[in-house]
């Protein structure tokens, strides 16, 4: 697949261009520029990193951070399956924990929740970082979900980093999911108050609360692209009125021509 000439590799993270080194010098540069490709597009085009993660893949499958870049991608295109096996493959690699809650999510993907809760109380757990430990809560509380367990899910969600006033990469996401499970549970209120408290700490605009929130507020958005089209419609049938006006005009006009030339006669 063609990469732009200016993607050099050197925009890789530093820990995966330290992982590339094993390979020759030429190798390493085009793995590079293809992991490079992968997280410049994982958002916008997933199909397209997609096609990039494998050819990374085919050209170094022995690297441990070129399996992880691939199961993101292929996560990201929901072929949960494959994306499973990439990253046990990265995990057995680099024997590293932080991909443990991914993993339970592609599980969910797969159709077995009771297999992400069943990891969700694994000791690995215990060994994530705080960031890992909640993306793990949010996973194990979608589990429950997938399992008609609302309220368990929503218990999962209730912990000290839901309470805390801090703000955190996770806040928004956590605050989120908490008041999307309440919405679920039918406690509208409590739902608002939160889809509030996950706006005030979404930053990035990693949720649309502010759209839910909107929605409870019984607020309808009209998107602008629509109303130029309404307005280029309405104005296209004025002008088709006012032809036709035109030609009425016209055929009147014609009419009494002919009257006048009948009076003459």
């Amino acid at each position: 697949m063609p990469i732009p000439p200016e993607v050099t590799g050197e925009e890789i993270d530093p820990d995966v261009r330290q992982e590339l080194l094993s390979l020759p010098k030429g190798l390493a540069d085009d793995v590079a520029r293809n992991l490079v490709m992968v997280a410049q597009l994982i958002d916008e085009d997933p199909e397209k990193a997609y096609g990039y993660s494998r050819v990374a893949l085919r050209l170094a499958s022995r690297v441990a951070a070129v399996r992880e870049a691939a199961g993101f991608a292929a996560y990201a295109n929901q072929k949960y399956s494959e994306a499973l096996a990439e990253f046990r493959a990265a995990r057995r690699m680099s024997g590293g924990v932080d991909l443990w809650p991914v993993m339970a999510d592609c599980e969910r993907g797969l159709g077995r929740p009771e297999r992400a809760l069943a990891m969700a109380g694994e000791p690995e757990v215990q060994k994530l970082d705080k960031a890992g430990q909640v993306e793990m809560r949010l996973v194990a509380a979608g589990a429950r979900r997938d399992m008609g367990q609302l309220d368990a899910a929503i218990v999962t969600l209730q912990s000290p980093e839901l309470a805390s006033s801090a703000n955190h990469p996770w806040t928004a996401r956590l605050r989120y999911a908490y008041a999307d499970a309440l919405l679920a549970a039918g406690r509208e209120q409590e739902a608002r108050e939160w889809f509030a408290k996950a706006l005030e700490a979404d930053k990035d605009g990693a949720t649309d609360a502010s759209d839910r929130l909107a929605e409870l507020d019984g607020v309808e958005f009209v998107d602008a692209f629509d109303e130029s089209d309404e307005a280029a419609e309405a104005a296209e049938a004025n002008e088709a009125d006012l032809d036709d006006d035109d030609d009425e005009d016209d055929i009147d006009d014609e009419d009494e021509d002919e009257d006048e030339d009948d009076d003459r006669v």
